[in-house]
């Protein structure tokens, strides 16, 4: 061998050395078919790693056109080379394919807003040209790839909205380049790496909601074109760096929710800075003069700091549109504290101003008249105001929410707040407001919460209050209201809370306080009410507390009472009841506190459920009571014992009265022997003539003649038209039977007699029945319904492109508006099962047959497959089989029906497992995607807790994305929520029955979901 060889071997070496020292491996091109080819079949492994392509953008993708063609795909003009690879909000599901890193000569990458999953792939190192990539909104996870830096041409990173976690890569530093850094919303952890330092390009830094922490660095103090700086929503601690007051570009700066400290230096007020929000640190200091610099502020955001001292002046801010001054510690309860609010009449955009939880003192100016008639919400709350509400406050028509309560204010509650017709949200209480309720208040047909609480307001509550329909928490406790409680008030039917506690009512609790069926909470303790407490009470099932202490009720606790199996507080202490303690209240499985303290109760005291806990439950002041637990201290009961001539006395009449009942027994099953022999069509006479009849005739001109213009849907057994009767002035839906079609005349009695005795807001109320003949002598059935005029579920889950009234309505359900679906038809399902004198079962649970009317409340309809279970087989386990074959429609029907089981409670329980699951994943049961031994059940179940959004409606991951007020903890909470709803869901469609949920327990559950987003003012 020559030396040549040894050249050409050590040139190699050399060559190849130098490659592996110098050049990331990474970085290495790819071997790859030249050309279009290679760009053409990396398109093809795209393709084909998208799982989910519902708007079909993919199908383009094809051998009949040129892939420079193909939807989303640019080429250059000189080599046809792909440049740019652009598939945003498209709703795509699946991976990124790493044969992206073929596409050597892209430049932008978009696929942004879609449900794209896995981690990122590090082949995008190998794009060298690549200066756009936006991944932001999709469901990726794992670490930014370190070898991004490879791609040296990158001018814009966004991967924000997803699941990225790890730090932040220190060799991103090395991309000089880049302009855009984003990734909010990701789980990134550790600080902002020193390298960063060398991107002097940089303009915007996006790094909200993560898990950041460390000191904010000096470095951006240095990027001079930085004009869009955000890390709120981290840990990041320490001092703020008095150079990024410096740049003289900034326009956002937005570090909110971490835990900065340390005085505002006195340069911060930047006349560029539009928003500025550092809420939620550890700020102290005063509000530097050189606020009034920031003439182009539009927010400015200090709440939950330590602020302290005056607000400076704010006559330059005209542009601010939202001011957040809360939680701190300003003014000093001197007289000229709220000087500022007289500057803000310049700020004509004005929309929020907070400033609740200080220490500002003196009067209300009469200036706020002249605040901006944009403002919303105004928040002046536990602060040391004094003196009265100027009537001034009525210029600001627009305003929605106005909070001032916890102050030192007097005199009497404006009437021009009556003008004020926006407000949904009012509180006035904690003050020494005195006179009685304006008349205006009539007025505020928006209203959803009056707090009045803690005030010296007298007189009777006005009933025209009861105007007001929108109201759900009404807080008057602690007044001198006197009077009788007028029953208008208890017509208020959106009530959630009713508070009247601490004030000089008399007379008895109004009987129709049943009507509020929606209440959750009602206090009425410490007046002067007397009466029984009214049995109505049983229809309040969503109550969870309740408390009537001291009063003068008299009489028993109604046996009525124990279906609030809800209760979580209930008191009846210092009253004048008597009888014994019911049993019932045993098996209150959420109750926490029970006090029947000083009353006249006798008896045995029970001693399972809450009365197990003599802490939770207060019995004192009951002289007759006897038993119970030892920790009670109470005698011990005495049962007196019969002679032996009285036992045999009672022996001899027994048998005599058994002997009278079955002689009468038997007469009575001749009787029914005999009448049973009737024809059907006298049954199905006798069962409608429970409703008012209507001729033939008449439904034939509500309908035009049964015309397809007044077709509203079609069912298994018959069509439903819309109609008007009673002159064109009653709406109503017609639902006209097929009696061809086998099982339409069982349809038809079995609804029939389930409508006879049952009444339920949350189910379709029959107002007719119509059974005679048609003009062809045929037989002809119909049923007459209340009209809802938003349709069936189904319609607004798949919505269709319609024609008419209904085409302007929304075409997606909220997050609020389902939860209250569910609950709705939970409560339906509970009072069929466990409130009617036979325990009746639907059988057809799904979307269809769920409608709702003008206010999205849901009614359960369509009662053809109803069932009448004896109380014995209501819940009965047993395994029971039966002839009748599969009950219900495919998809939501249980198992157990398919293999023999009789039809029972528990299979609406599961068909309602289904329809919520279905609800809040916009997924059929029946989709294709269920293959095999998959169903909609383990696809929610497998993904719960971690993975929740990638099964979650994408409408309501985009809700939960944007939350009220912006705040992190709110879409926390709503993700929280969701996961609890979907685990209902998942309980109550467990395969094996005894592992369901139980239907009453459900509505609990949600319920209290609901009253925790409520709280936090994110669910209606």
């Amino acid at each position: 061998m020559g030396m040549g060889f040894y050249n050409s071997i050590s040139a190699l070496f050399l060559s190849s050395f130098f490659m592996h020292t110098f050049i990331p491996h990474s970085c290495l091109p790819c071997f790859a078919l030249p050309g279009n080819e290679t760009d053409r079949l990396a398109l093809l492994e795209i393709k084909a790693s998208i799982t989910h392509d519902p708007f079909k953008v993919l199908t383009s993708w094809n051998e009949t056109i040129h892939f420079c063609s193909w939807h989303g795909v640019t080429c250059g003009r000189r080599h046809k080379r792909v440049t740019s690879l652009s598939l945003p909000s498209l709703k795509l599901a699946g991976s990124i394919s790493p044969h992206v890193g073929n596409l050597s000569f892209l430049r932008v990458i978009d696929l942004q807003e879609n449900s794209l999953g896995h981690e990122i792939p590090p082949e995008f190192s190998r794009l060298h040209r690549l200066q756009v990539l936006q991944l932001n909104n999709n469901s990726l996870s794992g670490e930014i790839p370190t070898n991004l830096s490879c791609c040296c041409q990158l001018l814009r990173l966004a991967v924000g909205f997803n699941v990225l976690m790890g730090k932040i890569p220190n060799e991103l530093g090395l991309l000089s380049k880049l302009r855009v850094f984003s990734i909010h919303f990701n789980h990134f952890t550790g600080g902002v790496p020193t390298s960063f330092s060398n991107l002097s390009y940089l303009e915007k830094f996006s790094a909200s909601f993560n898990n950041l922490s460390g000191t904010v660095p000096d470095i951006f103090g240095r990027m001079t074109n930085l004009s869009f700086l955000a890390f709120d929503v981290n840990s990041f601690s320490g001092m703020l760096p008095p150079s990024i007051f410096n740049l003289s570009s900034l326009t956002v700066l937005a570090m909110a929710f971490n835990e900065i400290q340390g005085s505002l230096p006195s340069n911060f007020g930047i006349p560029s800075l539009h928003i500025f929000s550092i809420s939620d640190n550890q700020f102290s200091g005063s509000i530097p003069v050189s606020l009034s610099n920031a003439s182009n502020l539009i927010e400015f955001s200090m709440g939950v700091n330590q602020l302290h001292g005056k607000v400076p002046p704010l006559t330059n801010l005209h542009k601010l549109k939202r001011l957040v001054l809360a939680e701190n510690h300003l003014g000093s309860g001197g007289i000229d504290d709220l000087t500022f609010l007289c500057d803000l009449s310049n700020a004509t955009h004005l929309e929020i101003l907070q400033i609740f939880t200080n220490n500002f003192g003196g009067t209300l100016p009469q200036c706020i008249g002249n605040l901006s008639s944009s403002l919303q919400k105004f928040n002046i709350a536990q602060n040391k105001i004094l003196g009265s509400i100027p009537n001034e406050i009525a210029n600001l028509a627009n305003l929605e929410v106005l909070l001032m309560s916890w102050n030192q204010l007097s005199g009497h509650v404006p009437p021009g707040v009556g003008k004020l017709h926006k407000l949904y949200q009012l509180s006035f209480g904690g003050n020494s407001l005195s006179g009685n309720l304006p008349s205006s208040f009539r007025n505020l047909s928006q209203l959803n919460v009056l707090s009045l609480a803690g005030n010296k307001l007298q007189g009777n509550i006005p009933p025209s209050l009861a105007e007001c329909q929108n109201l759900r928490f009404l807080h008057l406790g602690a007044n001198n209201f006197s009077g009788i409680i007028s029953q208008e008030i208890f017509g208020l039917l959106n009530l959630y809370v009713l508070s009247l506690e601490q004030n000089h009512f008399i007379g008895p609790l109004p009987e129709n306080i049943g009507i509020l069926i929606n209440l959750e909470y009602l206090d009425i303790s410490d007046n002067m009410l007397f009466g029984e407490i009214p049995a109505s009470l049983v229809s309040c099932v969503k109550l969870e507390y309740l408390d009537m202490h001291g009063n003068f009720f008299n009489g028993t606790i109604p046996s009525t009472l124990s279906s609030l199996r809800g209760l979580t507080k209930l008191s009846l202490s210092h009253n004048n009841l008597s009888g014994t303690i019911p049993e019932f209240l045993e098996n209150f499985v959420f109750l926490e506190s029970l006090n029947l303290s000083y009353n006249n109760f006798e008896g045995m005291l029970p001693i399972k459920g809450v009365f197990k806990n003599a802490t939770a439950t207060s019995v004192e002041g009951n002289s007759k009571l006897c038993g119970g637990i030892p920790e009670f201290h109470l005698p011990k009961c005495k049962f007196q014992h019969a002679k032996k001539e009285g036992l045999s006395l009672t022996m001899k009449l027994v048998l005599s009265l058994v002997c009278g009942i079955l002689g009468v027994i038997f007469a009575l099953t001749f009787l029914y022997l005999y009448c049973s022999r009737r024809d059907k069509k006298g049954q199905a006479a006798s069962d409608s003539d429970k409703f008012p009849q209507v001729s033939y005739q008449s439904l034939l001109k509500a309908t035009n003649g049964f015309s397809s213009t007044n077709l509203v849907g079609m069912g298994s057994f018959g069509s439903v038209y819309k109609g008007l009767l009673e002159q064109g002035e009653t709406t109503v839906a017609i639902k006209v039977l097929n009696l061809v079609r086998r099982g339409a005349y069982k349809s038809f009695i079995a609804e029939c007699k389930a409508f006879k005795n049952i009444r339920h807001r949350n189910l379709i109320k029959v107002l007719s029945a119509c059974s005679g003949f048609d003009y062809r002598g045929h037989d002809f059935k119909a049923l007459i319904y209340e009209f809802m005029v938003n349709g069936s579920l189904e319609e607004w889950l798949y919505p269709i492109h319609t024609i008419g009234e209904r085409n302007e309505r929304p075409t997606s359900l909220t997050i609020s508006q389902r939860l209250n679906i569910v609950i709705d038809v939970a409560m339906a399902l509970d009072y069929l099962h466990h409130h009617c004198e036979t325990p009746i079962v639907h059988c057809d649970l799904k979307p269809s047959n769920i409608l709702l009317n003008e206010d999205m409340v849901a009614h359960v309809g369509d009662f053809g497959l109803v069932r009448f279970l004896p109380k014995a087989a209501e819940n009965s386990s047993g395994n029971q089989s039966s002839s009748l074959g599969i009950k219900g429609t495919i998809g939501y029907a249980p198992p157990e029906y398919g293999m023999g089981h009789e039809v029972w409670t528990q299979g609406d329980v599961y068909s309602f497992g289904i329809l919520l699951l279905e609800i809040f994943t916009g997924k059929r049961p029946t989709d294709d995607m269920f293959q095999g031994t998959s169903n909609l059940y383990s696809f929610v179940k497998v993904a719960l807790p971690e993975q929740v959004e990638e099964v979650l409606d994408p409408v309501l991951v985009q809700e939960s994305n944007h939350p009220n007020e912006g705040r992190a903890s709110n879409r926390v909470l709503i993700i929280e929520s969701l996961i609890s709803v979907l685990e209902i869901g998942v309980a109550c469609s467990a395969e094996l029955p005894r592992e369901r949920l139980n239907i009453y327990d459900a509505v609990a559950h949600m319920c209290r979901i609901r009253n925790k987003l409520q709280a936090n003012g994110i669910c209606e």
